[in-house]
């Protein structure tokens, strides 16, 4: 294969082809399920179906076969079936649902509002992950162009990865005889460490969500009249929550939650430390906040090897403006926990419910609604050949080596697939480097590191055992 006639390739094919198709499918508004209930009568969904699809079947290999599945109740699935000229089968994953707007975004830009600037598509979903169908078909389309002789490859896009992969299982079985057994997953929805250099995930955290509501009174009262006699429903919630948490250094305190890190992934966090010189992900610090820790190396297994709580929502809160002398009759936060990835997500959700509910302060009602868990993922180690392949792409396309990296989010797909698929290898990767921001304001796709990206992915298809 021709290295850089396949750059040359890929380069053309993203900016005619794939960055105005992503521009298009950023103004969709088509929220994951768990953020747009009305998700099948709002019609995005199917929008950003339609865009896909019509894409797809205008640039996908000749010899392929595009099916579009949609049980009932239940998001879509696009897989895209490519006949292979060799042994071997490989799964190429992406998602096309997106996260909510979320506020801050900058003056002239926004979650729907898709803005070109420095080489970056600004904009939610471009890169998490909407640039993963057309990526894949473009690299393939490229060694295609150029004879390569290819295994067997199935890209598989779902429209639910941001709500926790709930329907995925639903189609791993139904359509068991399409997917076949994988060899190879080759992920398209990670993260980097720089954009200098290609990057692996090889772990990811699992997560469990909740809402967890206390009620005190049946209706709101004078707070003059209540308060020092009635609890305070946000006191109750406080005392609860410091069964789980320590306030002061944020250490979960459930023993189901916990586990060992294993050696030889803190041997590959201090080697990514050294290779950022020292540094770790930059974050928007607010004027003179400090992180948890100093130590770059206990930092990173921090946000990827240990169980954390955040609290993501609130109601029964007024705004501010609208805050009167009342006691409030209940309080609601949605809770939601990042675990370790070895960690079974039922049994930590088990523990966490009979925490929270047992013997609660002041008699007070305390009532759990559980989103569907999702397990982290713990990779298991490269075969040689795979090891090489991808420090020889990294080599060829960024002139420096490749690197591994924990992250700290979570694809529940990796687990399934785990699980299902024991001896299989696993290439997990992505765009979302340095001040991307999935999931916030001012999320971006890095256009030149795609590129590149794209043409890693290409050559260790190429390397793929014959």
């Amino acid at each position: 294969m021709d290295n850089k006639q396949l750059q040359t390739y890929l380069n053309t094919f993203w900016d005619n082809e794939i960055t105005p198709t992503l521009t298009e499918y950023i103004k969709i508004p088509n929220k994951s399920p768990a953020f747009d209930s009305d998700w099948e009568t709002n019609g995005y969904t199917d929008k950003a179906l339609k865009l896909a699809v019509d894409w797809t079947e205008k640039h996908r290999p000749k010899e392929s076969t595009l099916h579009v599945k949609r049980l009932d109740g239940r998001t879509p699935v696009i897989m895209v079936e490519i006949p292979g000229e060799r042994d071997g089968n490989i799964l190429m994953y992406g998602h096309l649902d997106k996260q909510p707007e979320m506020e801050g975004w900058n003056d002239g830009f926004g979650p729907w509002n898709p803005v070109m600037k420095d080489g970056k598509l600004y904009g939610r979903g471009g890169a998490d992950d909407g640039y993963a169908l057309f990526a894949s078909i473009g690299t393939i389309n490229g060694l295609i162009e150029q004879g390569v002789s290819l295994p067997r490859i199935v890209i598989l896009i779902e429209f639910c990865e941001e709500s926790g992969s709930p329907d995925l299982p639903y189609y791993i079985n139904e359509y068991a005889d399409i997917i076949g057994n994988v060899d190879l997953v080759i992920c398209l929805d990670s993260g980097a460490g720089n954009y200098e250099q290609f990057w692996t995930t090889v772990s990811l955290r699992g997560m469990v969500a909740c809402e967890l509501r206390v009620d005190v009174l049946t209706e709101g009262v004078h707070s003059g009249s209540a308060s020092g006699l009635v609890p305070s429903s946000f006191r109750i919630l406080r005392q609860l929550l410091s069964r789980i948490e320590d306030e002061v250094t944020g250490e979960i305190i459930v023993n189901e939650l916990q586990t060992n890190i294993p050696d030889h992934r803190v041997d590959e966090v201090k080697k990514m430390v050294a290779a950022l010189g020292g540094k770790t992900e930059a974050f928007p610090w607010h004027k003179n906040m400090i992180p948890s820790t100093e130590d770059p190396v206990e930092g990173t297994l921090k946000r990827t090897w240990t169980p954390t709580l955040s609290f993501v929502g609130l109601d029964g809160i007024p705004a501010v403006k609208n805050g009167g002398n009342v006691l409030r009759p209940y309080t609601t936060l949605k809770l939601s926990f990042r675990l370790p990835p070895d960690v079974d997500c039922h049994t930590a959700m088990t523990a966490v419910d009979k925490v929270l509910t047992n013997n609660p302060p002041s008699n007070a009602t305390v009532g759990l609604k559980w989103e569907e868990p999702a397990n982290g993922w713990n990779a298991p180690r490269l075969s040689p050949w795979l090891d090489r392949a991808i420090q020889e792409a990294s080599e060829t396309f960024y002139n420096k080596p490749a690197l591994a990296m924990g992250e700290g989010g979570t694809i529940p797909f990796m687990a399934m697939l785990g699980e299902r698929f024991p001896n299989a290898q696993f290439v997990i990767t992505g765009v979302l480097g340095p001040e991307s921001n999935a999931h916030g304001p001012n999320e971006f796709l890095h256009i030149p590191f795609a590129k590149k990206l794209s043409s890693c992915i290409g050559y260790i298809l190429n390397q793929y055992p014959r």
